[in-house]
């Protein structure tokens, strides 16, 4: 029996089993019966010619056929039938004709069927693919308005609540001066607590400040001509007191290019290092060491900054220079700026990467690993491209002309920012 009288003899039987099999309830049934019956016909038409193309059209129509919750419970349904397909047209063949007009049947439709299992295959992917791109783009835009929003809440409230801030700092100055020569010791204490809490407070604000202006590209440079040994010396000299109260040593080595005049902001390549060299003091142990070094490279200045502290898991070393990154448990965290371990809002090595990032320069961190117990420490790498010349092209991209403008820097009255001993 020729490959065409099988297909037409077995054409009902076949609609049939497979409607019954693959199908649930009958309404779901006569809608597929008749796909099946197109398909059926097309694949004769494919035996006849022996050109697949015949059932591109049906096949690319099963292929984008999903729904909504077939994707979202990533069910693969047409792909699943075609391939229950093949078993039961063998089985229908071998139960309804001899064995050699079976076979001469299967030899024919087995390979078409196969072929459009795999163009099934391939459209249901780009069918997933298009609908998880589209999902991720989605939760991207929900993202991004977050993230906007949550800027937009940090420069409001850090601005509102300088403003009250001010006020209790005037009051509480006042009140100060009123004690000032009474024997009222216990006041006196009293308000010194205020007034740190006071400078505690302001230092978050400034940070939140500092964050927004960065987040909304906002943070101006004031470029001058300085030398990274003078940013070193007083990074030195500020870190003398804190080092002292934990038994820690601060070693800040001479190397080559920190004698070398580049231009950047000083006070703001002041504030970068002061939050590391802040973050390497408080997840150092007592006696721990914390060693400033660096190298000349070709273009660049590379600033390291070393800690034999508890370290950093592989999973929190870019998650830290993120918007209020923390180390470990935030409920854990004791209070204080240099305490081991001491708590804060976060904001620091982001506001540092921002300034780094806006000097043209990047900043990276190297660590084993995070333990209390082994200490494997931590490297943090700054890269700062080394400007000789104002008008370099790269400075361009902040001031917009060939000359270099003095602009306003962003001060945010940090009580560590050196403002009478410029580096430069």
């Amino acid at each position: 029996m020729a490959v065409q009288a099988s297909l037409q003899k077995l054409r009902p039987i076949w609609v049939e089993r497979i409607s019954r099999e693959l199908a649930a309830g009958e309404g779901v049934r006569a809608g597929f019966e008749e796909q099946l019956q197109r398909f059926y016909t097309l694949l004769e038409q494919t035996v006849v010619t022996g050109d697949t193309a015949w059932l591109d059209p049906i096949l690319y129509d099963w292929g984008h056929a999903p729904t909504e919750s077939n994707l979202e419970q990533a069910d693969y349904h047409v792909s699943f039938v075609l391939d229950r397909m093949i078993s039961l047209t063998i089985d229908i063949a071998g139960d309804h004709l001899e064995d050699k007009d079976a076979l001469e049947l299967l030899a024919a439709i087995v390979p078409i069927l196969a072929h459009s299992l795999g163009v099934v295959i391939r459209y249901e992917m780009e069918t997933r693919v298009a609908h998880i791109s589209k999902e991720l783009g989605s939760v991207q835009e929900k993202l991004q308005v977050l993230d906007q929003n949550k800027s937009k809440f940090i420069s409001v409230a850090a601005h509102e609540l300088k403003t009250p801030l001010t006020l209790i700092e005037g009051y509480t100055s006042m009140m100060v001066d009123l004690v000032q020569n009474s024997e009222q010791a216990s006041m006196k204490s009293y308000l010194s607590g205020v007034n740190t809490g006071i400078l505690r407070l302001r230092g978050i604000i400034d940070d939140m400040i500092d964050v927004s202006l960065i987040d909304n590209h906002l943070l101006t440079l004031n470029i001058q001509p300085l030398w990274t040994s003078h940013l070193l010396n007083l990074i030195r000299n500020e870190f003398k007191k804190p080092i002292a109260e934990r038994k820690q040593t601060l070693n800040v080595i001479d190397f080559e290019g920190s004698e070398m005049m580049i231009y950047g902001d000083s006070e703001r390549l002041y504030q970068a290092l002061h939050n590391v060299i802040t973050n390497a003091i408080k997840y150092t142990p007592d006696k721990g060491t914390i060693t400033i070094d660096g190298r000349l490279l070709p273009g660049f200045v590379e600033i390291t900054i070393k800690d034999t502290g508890i370290g950093i898991s592989p999973e929190e070393q870019t998650l830290i220079f993120d918007k209020f990154g923390q180390l470990g448990r935030a409920d854990l965290h004791s209070s204080g700026k240099i305490k081991f371990k001491g708590g804060g809002p976060g904001l620091g090595l982001s506001i540092t990467r921002g300034i780094i990032e806006t000097h043209g320069g990047t900043i990276w961190v190297e660590s084993a690993g995070y333990d209390e117990v082994k200490l494997p420490g931590s490297i943090f790498h700054i890269l700062l491209p080394i400007r000789t010349e104002p008008t370099n092209p790269v400075m361009l991209k902040f001031f917009g002309n060939n000359e270099p403008q003095q602009t306003e820097t962003e001060t945010s009255g940090k009580e560590n920012t050196p403002t009478n001993n410029s580096p430069s």
